[in-house]
């Protein structure tokens, strides 16, 4: 008896070892299956709010239900949330000039401004009358140094209204129709008349014209875009919830202008970014489901939005199904999938409480290089929850010459450096299973977005609320001691100019901040409540 016992201990290890490998392999099979999937050429790059990101979400939710997760989304484990709500040309918009009808959206678009009207008119080039259409040549505008493009025609327009134009037709412009389209999803207050743009060709046959016959009608339609967040749950009747998160869209064929390779139309797939993070989500919520930690709740979250600016985990935080306040703390994986020896790890916000700093020590892997950043804020969904009061982490492997471009693909993934870094989160899980729930700290704060762009040399020190969709851009936080706080800038405040620029949206922020440059002086003109506000502000 006693030699069957000291060969059983003998073997035990050896076994343990076995199961482990068969674990490990499991995990790795696992996680090339969800990574190839919603990398495939067939999601077309899960884009926020088209069929792509609903494929995946179906993929994603399919998976929670496989691994036993209970759904906590709004519609089963699918959770809906706006991102944005915009204008289009609609079908009854016409412009014809003598015989010629031209193609909306390509050769003219009617400016957000412009009143839905029809106007009819027989036009002398260069002759603008009282009670006709005016046209107008755009390389005749006087020059309005840091002025938007939008904003002076806005200001033309305006006053060919007052002189009793009837419409307008602005020719002759360096603006591309993309551009010009893009300016329809802005907050406008329309003028008394039509208004529209024409493009190059078209200005073309005005330029030669001595006279036209022209007929505007302009109609706008309203367009809806809408997100999906996929969320499970794992009930273990404890007081308090872990969170993990990853966001799971991406560029799609690259429409929302944030790639790095602009001139490309292929399929954005997005291995790394952040098939990587959504992959290792599902095989956590599998392991955790199977453990024994059940001093916390788990709740397991695939955002998406994050891309357009955190739209997702921002609407979760404010409408989740659990309690935000018995959030014990969040950990957050985005591109986690390309762990390389010269860069190691990096794992943001262990400053976002007082317990993280011992934890890194007792969960590191062996052989990996961790590299650490204090703050709870940056370019990912942990800011949403650091926002919220909630301790977060924040694993990242690194940027790579395949960021946000269509080449970052399934096989260029590090699988077995993706395994370390989910042993890691898991261990950190098991740590925390016989603790007390997390004391929060707050951090310095990360300029998400802007203060990364090397246009920029000055910060006022805000953090945009970019999922705002009305006119301006709304103070979601105030960094300490920054620009911003020294003049008297407080959360919600909506800045509405920055120096001469009027800020629409967020686009006109970034230009306007551009333009500046250490101890430069000027003014912030912000909306706080039914009040507008002038600050003086140096750099």
């Amino acid at each position: 008896m006693k030699h069957n016992i000291w060969l059983l201990a003998l073997l035990l290890p050896f076994t343990l070892v076995n199961a482990q490998k068969k674990a490990d392999r499991k995990t790795l099979g696992n996680l090339q299956a969800s990574i190839s999937y919603l990398a495939s050429d067939g999601l077309e790059g899960r884009l926020t709010g088209t069929k792509g990101e609903q494929l995946a979400a179906t993929y994603i939710a399919e998976q929670m239900k496989q691994a036993g997760l209970s759904p906590k989304g709004n519609d089963g484990y699918l959770q809906t949330f706006p991102v944005s709500e915009s204008r289009i040309i609609g079908d009854k918009s016409l412009l014809t000039m003598n015989i010629s009808s031209l193609t909306p959206g390509e050769e003219f678009i009617p400016l957000p401004f412009s009143a839905e009207k029809s106007a009819k008119g027989d036009v002398i080039r260069d002759v603008n009358e009282p009670d006709n259409i005016w046209l107008v040549n755009v390389k005749e505008f006087e020059v309005q140094p840091h002025a938007e493009p939008i904003e002076v025609y806005r200001q033309y327009a305006r006053e060919a209204a007052k002189a009793s134009a009837t419409g307008v037709v602005f020719y002759n412009g360096t603006e591309t129709p993309d551009e010009v389209k893009k300016w329809l999803s802005s907050s406008s207050k329309p003028l008394t008349i039509p208004v529209v743009w024409v493009n190059k060709d078209v200005s073309k046959t005005i330029l030669k014209a001595e006279d036209l016959h022209i007929n505007i009608r302009v109609a706008f339609s309203a367009t809806k875009r809408t997100g999906t967040n996929v969320v499970g749950y794992i009930d273990n009747k404890a007081p308090n919830t872990i969170v993990i998160g990853a966001h799971f869209d991406h560029l799609g064929h690259g429409e929302d202008h944030n790639s790095l390779a602009p001139n490309e139309k292929a399929i954005f797939n997005g291995a790394d970014d952040n098939a990587s993070g959504t992959a290792a989500l599902l095989e956590l919520a599998r392991q955790l489901k199977g453990s024994r930690f059940s001093k916390n709740n788990f709740l397991f979250v695939a955002f998406s939005g994050e891309e357009l600016g955190l739209f997702g985990s921002k609407y979760f935080t404010e409408h989740s199904a659990i309690d935000p306040a018995t959030f014990n703390y969040m950990i957050n994986m985005d591109m986690i999938g390309r762990l390389d020896s010269s860069k190691g790890l990096q794992i943001g916000g262990i400053g976002t409480s007082p317990s993280w700093s011992a934890l890194m020590q007792q969960t590191a892997p062996e052989g990996v290089h961790l590299t650490y950043d204090s703050s709870g804020t940056g370019p990912s969904d942990h800011t949403s929850f650091y926002r919220k009061n909630i301790p977060v982490l924040f694993f990242f492997t690194g940027t790579h010459t395949d960021y946000h471009k269509p080449t970052d693909d399934p096989e260029k993934i590090n699988y077995d450096g993706e395994l370390r870094v989910i042993k890691m989160v898991y261990n950190i899980v098991g740590k925390t299973n016989d603790m007390p729930k997390l004391i929060f700290t707050k951090t310095r704060e990360l300029q998400t977005g802007i203060s990364s762009n090397p246009r920029f040399t000055v910060t006022l020190g805000i953090m945009p609320d970019y999922t705002y969709q009305k006119t301006g851009v709304r103070v979601d936080a105030v960094s300490d001691g920054k620009t911003a706080q020294k003049a008297g800038l407080i959360t919600n405040d909506v800045i509405v100019q920055l120096g001469p620029v009027a800020v629409s949206n967020l686009e006109d922020y970034m230009k306007a901040l551009s333009s500046f440059k250490k101890g430069d002086s000027t003014t912030v003109k912000i909306r706080r409540g039914e009040t507008e506000k002038v600050f003086n502000i140096r750099f």
